[in-house]
């Protein structure tokens, strides 16, 4: 069923800042195949506030998806902001009265998210050299949240992340001798398991919000929190697909790996080696490019029709090219 988001804004507005509120700007951010993210403004009796939503547009299956539902998410989201993480605040988690389906709403943080931004921009310079740190801090922080055990969330190893990435990797029919050296190369080097802890699940540059004066502002996008290694979100936003042109600082594109790694253990992280970073950067790389590849061959079937699908298809030359060097360099 079609819904009228701004006619369903305008009603959660009254609920929100009571009788008299109304919405008096709201425009769509993105819009994906199952997800849509609003930002508009509620003029109400005090103030004019400015929020966001987050709207699942599609069924979910909770069964077989990677991500989570959003009520998880916003449950993950206020507990990792009331154990000091730096998160948005959630405001209202919605329900059939709202008439928007599965969908929370958050005070907007002002800061940038452009990653290409964020490693270039001149308005960056000052605070650019504390980003790794500050990263290290709010990574140490998530991930000493107690995730609320009424939601379930599921708990993944490196094992069991080789096993579905190779999966569905198998399923795509490719044959593809750099992604299949780099499956071999981390099977022999899986690391011990350490004692699983709260992730973000998706914690790189473009999902963290950056103000030019103070650093980090917020973490967002948690849709894919779970339970595994804290090496895990570490090694993800080390990534060099995550560095946008920067592949000289590992860390975002912004930092170092000891400033990260200094920033955690010095907000009560356990210390972590760099080796076991690595392999989970490895494996972030290779996870990237089998990504790229169902993107892409979810395109040439059909299946897809967008040309964002074939466009970030191509990306995966970029991760076999990166993963020459991690593999030739070493953990």
């Amino acid at each position: 069923m079609e819904v009228d988001v701004r006619a369903a804004l305008d009603r959660l507005a009254v609920r929100l800042e009571g009788k008299g509120a109304r919405v008096v700007q709201a425009g769509r951010l993105s819009g994906g195949a199952s997800m849509e993210t609003w930002a508009f403004e509620v003029e109400g009796p005090r103030a004019t506030d400015r929020m966001i939503m987050r709207r699942r547009t599609a069924p979910f299956d909770p069964d077989n998806a990677r991500s989570v539902p959003l009520a998880t998410e916003a449950a993950l989201i206020k507990a990792a902001r009331a154990n000091g993480a730096l998160a948005p605040p959630v405001l209202h988690v919605c329900d059939d009265e709202d008439g928007l389906g599965e969908a929370y709403i958050m005070g907007a943080v002002p800061g940038e998210t452009l990653g290409r931004k964020i490693v270039s921009d001149p308005g960056f310079d000052a605070v650019r050299p504390t980003l790794a740190r500050q990263c290290g801090e709010v990574l140490a922080r998530i991930h000493a949240t107690p995730p609320p055990p009424e939601l379930g969330l599921k708990t993944v190893d490196a094992v069991q992340e080789l096993d579905r990435y190779e999966e569905v990797y198998r399923a795509t029919g490719a044959q593809r001798p750099i992604l299949e050296l780099a499956f071999q190369y981390l099977r022999q080097r899986t690391p011990e398991p350490v004692e699983a802890v709260l992730l973000h699940g998706d914690f790189r540059n473009g999902n963290i919000m950056f103000d030019p004066q103070s650093g980090v502002a917020a973490v967002l996008d948690w849709e894919l929190a779970h339970i595994g290694d804290p090496a895990e979100d570490m090694g993800w936003i080390c990534t060099n697909s995550w560095r946008f042109g920067r592949p000289e600082k590992p860390v975002g594109g912004f930092g170092e790996y000891a400033d990260l790694l200094a920033g955690y253990e010095a907000a009560g992280g356990r210390a972590i080696p760099l080796e076991r970073v690595r392999f989970w950067q490895v494996l972030g790389s290779l996870r990237w490019g089998v990504m790229c590849l169902t993107m892409y061959m979810s395109w040439q079937t059909g299946i897809e029709t967008s040309v964002e699908r074939p466009m970030i298809g191509r990306r995966v030359s970029e991760t076999e090219a990166d993963l020459i060097v991690l593999l030739e360099q070493g953990l």
